[in-house]
């Protein structure tokens, strides 16, 4: 099963760091990495020092009861963007919930958490129901919004 990752779009993180505004319309929230916070903008953990923007974000979803805003972190400058293809190299053996989607946009039966071990594994059975649109990678903690993933 060939799938492809998106990390927030190049666009999106353009606007929020010129207008220095979010989704929301709240300032975005200068920080300082201590090291392991999940940047959005090149799908891996920051090391300490880098300077990053804290903001809130709101994934790709038809208009649904499932649409949410939620904090992510991300470079405070332009940073290469990662691979489309494949899983994030960085956050093999993360745990994460997989979030499954469908067409409307409503959270599909196929989510649960997984160990990080075989990703690959994980999203094949899920997109191997055909109701499933789209899948976000989400901290298993939090619950904030790590990435999408859809088929390729």
């Amino acid at each position: 099963m060939s799938f492809r990752t998106h990390a927030i779009s190049a666009e999106t993180l353009t606007g929020v760091r010129t207008s220095g505004r979010d989704v929301s319309g709240h300032p975005i929230e200068p920080v300082v990495a201590t090291g392991g916070e999940p940047l959005r903008c090149c799908l891996r953990d920051a090391e300490a020092g880098e300077d990053l923007i804290l903001f809130g974000y709101a994934p790709a979803l038809p208009a649904s009861p499932y649409s949410e805003i939620g904090p992510v972190f991300a470079h405070a400058r332009q940073c290469p963007t990662p691979p489309a293809e494949g899983y994030p190299a960085g956050w093999r053996g993360r745990r994460q919930v997989l979030r499954a989607y469908d067409k409307r946009g409503w959270i599909h039966p196929a989510t649960h958490v997984h160990d990080g071990t075989d990703p690959e594994a994980e999203i094949a059975a899920i997109f191997a129901d055909p109701e499933v649109e789209q899948i976000h990678s989400r901290n298993v903690a939090y619950g904030c919004y790590m990435f999408a993933i859809t088929r390729a």
